[in-house]
């Protein structure tokens, strides 16, 4: 598919579409639900082969983080290698969560972090803001004027092609990267993830939601396979 999907605008893809739907317009260009609205189907705990029997819940078409749940996160049943990804989120006071990508053992993946930049303490902690909302986790910062409003729900998106990566927030690219190179590895060798040698490598890897102690929404959250 052509590298022109690196500049879609989300807005003109959802305009006027259902929760938890795809438009004419996205069901030609093959994007695909990656969670129905209605259930958990195609979500299973990170650490077995269900869904969390505590710590999350669907309500309204929205799915729910719940507060101290200890549900743990949830992962995709399938792999993914090169995507564009668009998941709508809410945070409520103080929250903390995540979207990880490449996750292929015990959680660790490619962080978009989703975080309160004002009232969480891990906005003050790693390098240079390297721990904000819509950052790679850990290795880089997302721009600063990023367009985040906090009493609605946003637009993450997280668009793949090889080894570049992009991070969306609301229609505005907020930073890019380009994985396994010397640059990269050195933001690693640098990072919380220096133990693990081949960190963000792999060529595919599952979707991760992250449960973090804090309440967090999810919706529309949707895949296109690039």
């Amino acid at each position: 598919m052509a590298l022109t999907l690196f500049v879609w605008n989300a807005s003109a893809q959802t305009k006027g579409v259902a929760d938890n739907t795809l438009s004419k317009k996205e069901q030609a260009e093959g994007w695909k639900l990656l969670w129905d609205g209605a259930t958990t189907k195609g979500w299973k705990s990170g650490s077995s082969e269900t869904f969390p029997a505590k710590g999350w819940s669907v309500d309204g078409g929205v799915l729910k983080v719940l507060k101290d749940g200890k549900g743990g996160d949830i992962i995709t049943d399938q792999k993914y290698e090169n995507f564009m990804l668009k998941v709508d989120f809410k945070i409520t006071e103080g929250g903390n969560s995540g979207i990880k990508y490449f996750v292929n053992r015990g959680g660790i993946g490619c962080e978009y972090q989703i975080l309160d930049d004002q009232k969480h303490p891990d906005a003050k902690g790693g390098v240079a803001g390297n721990r904000t909302l819509g950052s790679l986790y850990d290795l880089i910062t997302a721009s600063s004027d990023k367009p985040f409003h906090k009493e609605d729900f946003n637009t993450a998106t997280i668009i793949v092609k090889g080894n570049h990566v992009e991070h969306w927030l609301n229609d505005v690219k907020i930073l890019e990267y380009e994985r396994n190179n010397q640059m990269w590895k050195a933001l690693v060798n640098y990072s919380k993830y220096k133990a693990y040698a081949d960190f963000g490598a792999a060529p595919q890897g599952n979707i991760l939601l992250q449960e973090h102690g804090d309440e967090v929404w999810f919706k529309n959250i949707k895949i296109l396979e690039i």
